[in-house]
C-alpha cells in the first residue's frame, strides 16, 4: 500500500514538473512572425517615407513604447484592469460567460489586452479551446514582458481597418502625423477601431464609430482624466474622411533602405527640413529644364563636420515612371566629364610633380587618334596649372595625366573612394581625365568630402584634438603623424586645390564670381561627351554639395553643361545652407619658395622676376625654370649675335623667355608682351642652338586614320608647323619628295598613302625638323 502511494506521489510530481516545463516553454521565442513595412525617418525620427510590407499591409515595425493618450484610451476601453491582473481577468471572463449564456451567442469574449495580443500572434479561429490556450499563454507572457512592452506589442499589431495594422501606421494613414502628436479625439478613435475593424471603419458605419469614440471620451471626462474644455473640444473634432497618403520625402533614399534593409525601422542622417528645401529647389529647376527635354537631376548634401549626409535627392518627380525619374542617380554610374580633374591636380601637387603656377602646354594634341579639345575649341599655348584647373581646360589636363601616368591616377582614384572603375587602367587610357570612366555622384561627393574633412581635421588637430564620426568612408587618412612627409604635403595639396577651385571662372560660360550673394566656395563642374551629363560639386569647410543634371536614358542636349545647369542648382542649395568662413591656411605645412613670375617654376639662374610663394615641400624637387635663357643680342634686340659677328651693332647679354615654338604660336595670341627669340644676324651661324620649328600636327609617332569627305572623296591630312620667325619660308618634303613651300602660315594639306612616313621641313636659314607618323 505504501509503495503504491509513493509511486502515485512521484507520478503527480512528475506530472507537475512536466506541466511546469511545458508552461515555461509554451511561448515561442519570437511571438510575432509577420512581415513589416520599411519605415525611414530623418535624424530626429520624423517620417520621410515607407514601403508596404510584403503581405501588402501597412504594418510599421514594433516600438517599445506608445503615447500616453492612446495608452489611457485603449486601457479604459478594452481592459481597465490591465495593470492589476496577470494576463487573465476572472471577473471579465465571468461577465462575458454570463452575457453569452443569456444571449445564447458569443457577444463578449472577456479577453484582456494580453490575451488579445496572444490572439493576434496565433491568428487562430475563436473557439473555447483556443480561448483556454490564449489564457495560458497570456499568463506566461506576463512573466516574460512588462506591462508596457505587452501594450506596445498589442498596439503595433492590432488591426485598424483595411490594410492598416498597428498604431503608428494608423496614425499616419488616418491623421497624417506621428502617434506622439495624437489629440484626445484621435487617440479615442484609434482605441475603439480594433474592437471591430471589419464592421466599423472610416468609410462605413461612421456614425457608429463616432458614437463609440464619444462614449469613450465621456468615460475619460467622468473619471476626471480630461477636463471639460478638452472634452468639449474633442467632441467637435470630425472623423477623417479617408486614409491619407504617407509622406513622400526623399523617396529614392526610402527605396534604397527598402532594398537593403527591408522590413526595418531605419533612422537616416537626413534633416527633414533641409531635405524638403533641397527638393523644392530641384523641382523649381526641373520645371524650367524639362522644357528643353532635360528630365532628371539629383543632389546630395554632406555635413563635413558631422561626416553625414543631410540631404539626399536621388531624382525628381518620383511618381513619373516614363522618364527614368525613379532611377536613383546618386548611386548610378555616369560619365564623369571633368569632375575628376581636381584629384589629378591634388595628386601632382602632393607628389611634387608641379607647382600651382607651373606652365602646362595647351596646344593641339593627337595621341594615337585621341584628340582632346578644350570646351571653346581654342588653344592657349601654355597655361598655369591652377588656372587650367579653374578654367577646366581639357588639353592641359591630358598633358598632366600623360606626365603623371594613367595607372597611378587610376589607383589614386580607387583609394579616394571611386568604386565604379571596374576595368583595368589601360582600358580608360588618357580619356580617364575627360569622362572616359563612369562615376557615381555618391562616390564623387564623398571623395570631395573626405578631402575637406582631412583639411578640417588637420587644422583642428593643430588647435585641439578633435575626432569626427566616420559615417562615410574616409580615404588617405594617416594617424600618428610624426614627420613632415607625406601627410603635410597631402594637406597642403588639398588646400591649394581648393584655393584653385575657389577661382573657378570660365568667361565663355558664366563668371560666377560676379554674383555677390555667393559665399566663398571651391567648386568644379563637369560635362560629359555628347552633353549627356552635367556635374557640379561645391566645397566649404562646413558642407559639400554634389549635383547631377541630365537624362537617365542618356539623351544628350546642347544646353546640358555643368556651368549652365548643375552649377546654378548647386549655388541655390548653398544659399539655403548656413555660411561658413573659408578654410584656414594649414600651419606647419608649406615652405616658402621663389618661383619664376612667367613660368611658375622654381626660379632659375636667368629668371629676372620672381615671386615668393608657399608651396608643398615636395614641390622643392621640381625643375628650375627651363624657359629663361641667356642670349647675346644686338643693342636694338633685333638680332642674336656672337662676339665675332656683332659688327658695329654692339652686343649685350639678355635673359629671354623662350617657349617651344608650338606653345609660342598660341601663347603670344593671348599674351601680347611675349616676344619670339630674334633670328641670328646675317652672317652669324646659330648652329641649331635653339629649336625654331615645331610640328603642331601631327605629333611624332602618331597613328592616323584617313577619313572621307561628305561627297565621298578622300579627305586630306593637314600638317601644321609653328615657326619662331613670322617671315620664314619653309620647304616641305614627304619621304624625301619635295611637296611645296609655305610663308607666314605654315600648313600643308596632303593625302599620304597607307604606311609609315616622315615629313621633313627646311626653312630659308637651313634649320630642319622632321616628324614620323603612320597612316592606317
Amino acid at each position: 500500500m505504501y509503495t503504491k502511494l509513493n509511486k502515485k506521489k512521484k507520478g503527480i510530481i512528475l506530472f507537475v514538473v512536466l506541466l511546469t516545463v511545458l508552461y515555461f516553454f509554451c511561448l515561442p521565442k519570437q511571438l510575432f512572425n509577420t512581415p513589416y513595412s520599411t519605415v525611414v525617418t530623418d535624424r530626429n525620427h520624423e517620417l520621410l517615407g515607407a514601403r508596404i510590407a510584403t503581405d501588402n499591409q501597412w504594418r510599421f515595425p514594433p516600438t517599445d513604447t506608445i503615447p500616453e493618450k492612446f495608452k489611457i484610451c485603449i486601457t479604459q476601453f478594452e481592459d481597465q484592469y490591465f495593470y492589476r491582473h496577470w494576463g487573465v481577468n476572472p471577473l471579465s471572463i465571468g461577465r462575458a460567460t454570463l452575457q453569452n449564456f443569456k444571449s445564447k451567442r458569443i457577444t463578449s469574449g472577456g479577453s484582456t489586452i494580453t490575451m488579445q495580443t496572444i490572439r493576434l500572434a496565433r491568428k487562430k479561429k475563436r473557439t473555447f479551446g483556443e480561448k483556454l490556450i490564449e489564457m495560458v499563454w497570456a499568463t506566461r507572457l506576463e512573466f516574460r514582458y512588462s506591462k508596457e512592452k505587452i501594450l506596445a506589442l498589442y498596439a503595433s499589431h492590432a488591426p485598424f481597418g483595411g490594410n492598416v495594422v498597428g498604431l503608428d501606421a494608423a496614425t499616419w494613414r488616418y491623421f497624417g502625423h506621428s502617434s506622439n502628436d495624437l489629440s484626445w479625439a484621435e487617440a479615442a478613435t484609434l482605441a475603439v477601431l480594433p474592437n471591430a475593424p471589419a464592421s466599423i471603419h472610416l468609410s462605413k458605419n461612421r456614425k457608429t464609430l463616432e458614437v463609440k469614440r464619444n462614449r469613450l471620451l465621456k468615460k475619460l471626462y467622468d473619471k476626471n482624466i480630461i477636463d471639460e474644455s478638452t472634452y468639449e473640444l474633442a467632441l467637435y473634432e470630425t472623423l477623417p474622411e479617408s486614409p491619407l497618403p504617407l509622406p513622400q520625402i526623399a523617396p529614392h533614399l526610402v527605396s534604397y533602405f527598402y532594398k537593403n534593409n527591408k522590413g526595418n525601422y531605419c533612422v537616416s542622417t537626413v534633416e527633414k527640413g533641409l531635405q524638403m528645401q533641397v527638393e523644392n529647389i530641384l523641382n523649381q529647376w526641373h520645371e524650367e529644364f524639362v522644357r528643353s527635354n532635360i528630365k532628371n537631376m539629383a543632389a546630395i548634401v554632406i555635413d563635413v563636420q558631422k561626416n553625414q549626409v543631410v540631404a539626399y535627392c536621388g531624382n525628381v518627380d518620383f511618381n513619373n515612371k516614363n522618364s527614368g525619374n525613379q532611377v536613383d542617380v546618386i548611386r548610378s554610374p555616369r560619365s564623369s566629364g571633368s569632375i575628376l580633374k581636381p584629384f589629378l591636380y591634388c595628386a601632382m601637387l602632393e607628389e611634387g610633380d608641379l607647382l600651382p603656377k607651373t606652365l602646362i602646354p595647351d596646344v593641339p594634341l593627337n595621341i594615337n587618334g585621341f584628340i582632346p579639345q578644350n570646351f571653346n575649341r581654342q588653344f592657349n599655348g601654355a597655361v598655369p596649372a591652377a588656372e587650367a584647373l579653374a578654367r577646366s581646360l581639357n588639353v592641359p589636363a591630358v598633358q598632366e595625366l600623360k606626365q603623371y601616368s594613367t595607372p597611378k591616377f587610376y589607383d589614386y582614384l580607387k583609394k579616394s573612394g571611386i568604386t565604379t572603375l571596374n576595368r583595368p587602367a589601360g582600358h580608360y587610357g588618357l580619356s580617364l581625365i575627360l569622362g572616359g570612366a563612369e562615376v557615381s555622384l555618391w562616390d564623387v561627393t564623398s571623395a570631395y568630402n573626405n578631402m575637406a574633412k582631412e583639411l578640417n581635421g588637420y587644422i583642428a588637430q593643430q588647435e585641439i584634438s578633435t575626432e569626427y564620426p566616420e559615417l562615410l568612408p574616409t580615404q588617405h587618412t594617416k594617424k600618428n603623424k610624426t614627420t613632415h612627409h607625406p601627410d603635410e604635403d597631402r594637406i597642403g595639396a588639398i588646400y591649394q586645390t581648393f584655393q584653385a577651385l575657389k577661382e573657378v571662372n570660365r568667361p565663355e560660360e558664366i563668371d560666377w564670381r560676379h554674383i555677390s550673394s555667393i559665399q566663398e566656395i571651391a567648386w568644379k563642374t563637369g560635362t560629359s561627351y555628347g552633353f549627356r551629363d552635367a556635374w557640379a560639386v561645391g566645397i566649404t569647410p562646413r558642407y559639400v554639395v554634389g549635383v547631377w543634371v541630365g537624362n537617365a536614358a542618356g539623351d544628350g542636349k546642347p544646353e546640358l553643361t555643368g556651368a549652365r545647369t548643375a552649377g546654378p542648382i548647386m549655388f541655390d542649395i548653398f544659399n539655403i545652407l548656413p555660411s561658413s568662413t573659408w578654410f584656414q591656411t594649414p600651419p606647419n605645412v608649406f615652405v616658402e619658395a621663389e618661383v619664376c613670375k612667367l613660368s611658375g617654376c622654381l626660379k632659375g639662374p636667368y629668371c629676372e622676376e620672381s615671386d615668393t610663394i608657399l608651396i608643398c615641400s615636395s614641390g622643392l624637387k621640381t625643375d628650375a625654370c627651363p624657359y629663361h635663357v641667356l642670349v647675346n643680342v644686338t643693342e636694338d634686340e633685333h638680332f642674336r649675335v656672337y662676339e665675332n659677328c656683332a659688327g658695329n651693332d654692339g652686343i649685350k647679354q639678355k635673359s629671354w623667355f623662350v617657349l617651344p615654338p608650338a606653345w609660342a604660336m598660341f601663347y603670344k595670341q593671348h599674351h601680347t608682351a611675349y616676344r619670339n627669340l630674334p633670328p641670328f644676324k646675317p652672317g652669324c651661324d646659330g648652329n641649331g642652338e635653339f629649336r625654331v620649328m615645331q610640328f603642331v600636327y601631327p605629333q611624332s609617332g602618331a597613328k592616323i586614320i584617313m577619313t572621307k569627305q561628305m561627297d565621298g572623296s578622300q579627305g586630306e591630312l593637314v600638317f601644321e608647323l609653328a615657326h619662331l620667325h613670322p617671315n620664314a619660308t619653309v620647304y616641305w618634303h614627304l619621304d624625301e619628295d619635295y611637296v611645296g613651300s609655305t610663308e607666314y602660315f605654315h600648313k600643308m594639306a596632303l593625302i599620304p598613302p597607307v604606311g609609315n612616313h616622315v615629313m621633313t621641313v627646311v626653312d630659308n636659314e637651313g634649320n630642319t625638323h622632321s616628324v614620323s607618323f603612320k597612316i592606317e
